[in-house]
């Protein structure tokens, strides 16, 4: 487990699948994770009893993001891991409009980059974001993120394309080779 000062992320638990299925059929996310058909709890269940697989053999890692209550927050992913050009996607969510803008997001964003930097020894961490999602580009700002380019008409979504931001977090602790 991963612990900060205001939540802490913990490993998927079967008992997270109930959490699991109302964040990935909900259809107001769906813009932002590219998910396009509802997923059923068999196929949850089967995610769930392989989440203990390892980061460099299935290149994703999600995690829970929970309050200290251990009350649900939300999801945070690594994803598209590539350790021979030691870098990561960052995708997070946090899942009632109740629990957003109170820091949870933030935070958990530095822990898991704090994590991917020194137990990944990642250069780097990237976020794709919508351009539509401009408090997600806030919440990166804010975590030291820097935008790198846009890729205009990336997604389709609701009868038109629209661009995705990315956005770069480079590890400057790391010694830089010659």
């Amino acid at each position: 487990m991963i612990t900060g000062n205001k939540i802490k992320l913990r490993a998927l638990e079967p008992k997270d699948l109930d959490f699991l299925y109302e964040l990935e059929n909900n259809t107001a996310f769906w813009e932002y994770g590219n998910t396009q058909t509802p997923i059923s709890r068999f196929v949850l269940k089967q995610y769930l009893d392989n989440a203990l697989r390892d980061i460099y053999e299935v290149k994703q890692l999600r995690l829970v993001i929970i309050d200290l209550n251990d009350n649900l927050l939300g999801l945070i992913d690594l994803y598209d891991f590539d350790p021979k050009n030691k870098r990561v996607g960052l995708g997070i969510i946090i899942s009632e409009e109740k629990n957003r803008g109170k820091g949870y997001a933030l935070e958990a964003i530095k822990l898991i980059c704090d994590y991917a930097f020194s137990q990944l020894a990642v250069h780097q961490v990237y976020a794709n974001i919508g351009e539509d999602n401009l408090k997600s580009m806030d919440l990166f700002e804010k975590a030291g993120f820097q935008k790198a380019g846009v890729k205009r008409d990336w997604n389709f979504y609701a009868g038109s394309f629209k661009d995705e931001v990315l956005f770069q977090l480079i590890n400057t602790t790391q010694p830089k080779r010659a």
